[in-house]
Parts: C-alpha cells; structure tokens; sequence
C-alpha cells in the first residue's frame, strides 16, 4: 500500500505539473531549455555544497498518527504524501530540478508520467535497499558517503534528459 500511494502521489504530482506546462509553451523552446539547464546547474551547484540555496519545501513530517489510525488506508495515505513531495523533506536538489524540467518541457505526457512514477519508486526503493542491505546503519553510512555525487550525477542526467524531449 505504502509503494502504491508512493507511485500515486508521483504522478499526480507530475501530471499537475504537466497540465501547468501549457502556460510555459509560448515561451521558445531555446529558452524553456535555457531555464532547465540553469535550474539544473543550480542543483548540481548545491548539492555538490558549492552553493547555499533554500529548498522550496513544506520543512516538516507527515504526522505518524496517519499509520496509528489504519494500517493499510495509513501506509496508503502516508506513501501518497511522501510520494507527491509536497508534505515532507525533500533534501536532494534533483526532485526540484526534474520538476522545472517537467514544468518547462512541455509535450507530451508521456515523460511526465515516467517522472511521477520514477519519483514514487525511487523513494519506495530507498527503504528496500536499506532492509535488504541486513545492516541499516552500514547502507546509511554508505549512502551519506555517496550522497553528494549520486545527486550531482542525478542533476546532469536530467539536464541531458530534457534537452532530448521533443518540443
């Protein structure tokens, strides 16, 4: 259930945002580009601490009484939100960066969807990993290690992504 509503909130969110690209689709695609790659550059900027930027971000958890009440409509409701971005920490620029892409992109609705579902799963696959790895604490060192790159890496793809879109 949790995966489910991960993978809900993803395309709703992305979806939103693909419907609010029709208002961006007057601009020249040389410039709709031109504003993803530099949003891109910003990201990769902070994530690599290179730059100090404020993430746009409901700077808060979702409630742990959402699971308390029923475990199933909770883990659903619990994953929706964690999977929309919009109630909880987002702490990787990427999340953003791919957002503005999506935003700007425009076209078709395909990519779109691909986002919100690769967003949902993405953050469905972080707790796997950790519980699969048989040591928590070791997959977290790891991932703190690895962090910084793994979200400037991110950064780049998803500039060479939206450059590739057809308008």
């Amino acid at each position: 259930m949790f995966t489910c509503g991960l993978l809900a909130g993803g395309v709703l969110t992305a979806g939103v945002l693909w419907l609010l690209s029709g208002l961006f689709a007057p601009l020249p695609a040389v410039v709709r580009q031109g504003l993803i790659v530099a949003v891109v550059l910003l990201a990769a900027l902070r994530d690599a601490g290179k730059l100090s930027l404020r993430l746009p971000q409901n700077a808060r958890q979702i409630p742990q009484d959402v699971l308390r009440r029923h475990l199933a409509r909770g883990a659903l409701q619990f994953g929706f939100e964690l999977g929309t971005g919009v109630r909880t920490y987002v702490s990787a620029s990427a999340p953003y960066a791919i957002a503005v892409a999506v935003l700007l992109s425009g076209g078709s609705y395909a990519p779109a969807l691909a986002v919100g579902l690769g967003f949902g799963a993405g953050r469905a696959l972080t707790p796997a990993l950790r519980r699969l790895s048989g040591d928590g604490e070791r997959w977290d060192d790891l991932l703190t290690a690895r962090l910084s790159g793994m979200t400037v890496v991110c950064s780049v793809l998803i500039a060479a992504a939206a450059l590739t879109v057809r308008q």
